[in-house]
């Protein structure tokens, strides 16, 4: 019998499987779900392998599409043994989705994530919290009254500027070193940050610090409430100081900013205590000057369309007809307090008489009738718009770690420009190759749990980019970038570049060669 040559495309989905392997995600999934395995040509593990492997593959397929996707490829060997493309489609998905959906998809990736860590030997100190909206295409549950326990597809605050179109959201927690993802959970389109973020932590505390052992929860100013800080009394803490709070705005105004201490040649600050809300907590007074440029470009559009707006406003104001001088007074006192970016010079109050007949009346003619109006310039105001910008430089961060021991002022702050490390998973999360473009589903219950396999691709994809970073460092080697330039920090979105154009060969009759 004469060899038969074939081959298939591998690419980089190798690495994407072997991670999947090394952090045991199927076995897990296959051991919590109850399934007859007997009875099934892929196990609910295997099944989400396909859609974490269809997910990095960044090829924009729809779920429906996995068949195709995996039709040139070397199925058996990338999701299992007695696996084949056509087993992969819609239908084995969707139950897939329904059974774990049914598990609860929050305390299932919870059991993914602790172990991924202790794969990854992470000691998890910092542990940072945000959420993101995405959009979905489809009425779904919008129109009907939110029914418990099952997520309510509707419009809300859209992260996208998608106001048009129902969404949900997406609440997570990341670690801060492979900047995995440790908590994920799905909420409902018009979930509120500031509600949700204390209910999340409130729930998982114990979680975090027994799995992880979390010394401290790091947010964005969402997480700054009064309600909030005094709800975290059993965890330490860092955020940022919303602009609109009395005291920050009263800290930032007073400051001299020659008296502050510089980080580097972008940054200094300044270390001051605060009892707000109750809770004894240090303030870090940060002065940004990238964040000032930044500011002065956008404050420069904002001054030029709020201040035509307060023109018209005030043009508005002056044709208008009062009884009496006082109504005109207290009704112009109100509009000045709402001017933000404009200033009226000398304001007067014109008094004008009305007679019964027209033209110019005789000579102790008295008026049958007198009306008052506003009158005078508005014009931009320059303190104003220097003082704006000089507040555009300076952010405010906030800790109930007083033990400068335990956590520097310096280490405060990086800690929490480490933010970015959940920014960065949700912009990975929306990418147009990714999984979003998936959001189609027919129920919200499969988008929920569609929502904890997208979480599993960032798990798969960040430990994957963590232990090539790490061993690249531990052999002291590097890999080339897009530019050619030497890095040991190279990221798997590159690696994965690199390996396409890899195929399986496989030579019948002689066993599988590559």
């Amino acid at each position: 019998m004469s060899n038969k040559y074939e081959t298939k495309v591998i690419d980089h989905l190798g690495l994407v499987a072997g991670m999947y392997n090394e952090m045991e995600i199927g076995e897990i999934i296959d051991k919590s779900i109850n399934q007859d395995f007997e009875n099934r040509k892929v196990s609910i593990g295997q099944a989400v392998k396909s859609m974490v492997l269809n997910g990095l593959g960044f090829v924009n397929k729809q779920l429906y599409l996995i068949p195709s996707f995996f039709k040139n490829k070397p199925v058996e060997r990338l999701i299992g043994k007695n696996v084949e493309y056509q087993h992969l489609n819609d239908d084995t998905l969707g139950r897939a989705l329904d059974a774990i959906y049914d598990y609860n998809v929050t305390e299932l990736f919870s059991k993914i994530a602790s172990n991924s860590a202790k794969k990854l030997g992470l000691e998890v100190k910092f542990a940072h919290v945000d959420s993101t909206s995405l959009h979905v295409d489809g009425k779904y549950n919008s129109e009907d009254e939110a029914e418990e326990g099952v997520i309510h597809i509707t419009k809300g605050y859209s992260r996208d500027h998608r106001p048009e179109l129902n969404q949900v959201v997406l609440d997570m927690i990341v670690e801060n070193r492979a900047r995995i993802p440790i908590l994920m959970k799905p909420l409902n389109g018009n979930s509120s940050d500031k509600n949700d973020f204390r209910q999340l932590i409130k729930e998982n505390i114990e979680q975090l610090k027994n799995n992880y052992d979390v010394q401290y929860i790091v947010a964005d100013s969402a997480m700054y409430t009064e309600e909030n800080l005094n709800s975290m009394n059993d965890i330490k803490w860092i955020s940022i100081v919303p602009e609109m709070i009395k005291e920050s705005k009263k800290l930032i105004e007073d400051n001299d900013i020659e008296s502050m201490i510089s980080i580097d040649e972008y940054y200094k600050y300044r270390s001051v205590k605060s009892n707000y809300g109750g809770i004894t907590q240090r303030w870090l007074l940060i002065h940004s000057e990238q964040a000032k440029q930044r500011g002065k470009k956008s404050m420069n559009k904002k001054f030029l369309k709020e201040g035509e707006k307060e023109a018209k406003a005030f043009k508005k104001l002056c044709t208008k007809k009062f009884a009496c001088e006082a109504d005109a007074l207290k009704i112009w006192e109100e509009f000045q307090e709402r001017l933000k970016f404009t200033t009226v010079q000398q304001m007067s109050i014109i008094e004008t008489k009305h007679y019964g007949k027209r033209g110019k009346p005789k000579k102790d003619t008295v008026a049958n009738k007198i009306t008052y109006n506003i009158e005078e310039a508005i014009v931009s105001s320059l303190s104003i718009y220097q003082y704006k910008i000089q507040q555009k430089g300076y952010f405010i961060l906030a800790s109930n770690e007083l033990d400068e021991k335990k956590l520097s002022d310096l280490e405060l702050f990086k800690e929490y420009k480490n933010q970015n490390c959940i920014e960065s998973g949700f912009r990975f999360l929306k990418s147009p190759d990714f999984l979003a473009s998936s959001l189609y589903l027919k129920s919200p219950k499969r988008i929920t749990a569609l929502l904890m396999i997208m979480t599993i691709c960032l798990l798969v994809y960040a430990a994957l980019e963590y232990k090539i970073r790490q061993e690249l460092k531990k052999r002291k080697a590097t890999f080339p970038n897009q530019k050619g330039k030497s890095i040991d920090n190279p990221t798997a979105r590159w690696i994965f570049h690199s390996f396409f154009g890899i195929h399986l060969l496989i030579v019948r009759g002689v066993g599988t060669r590559h």
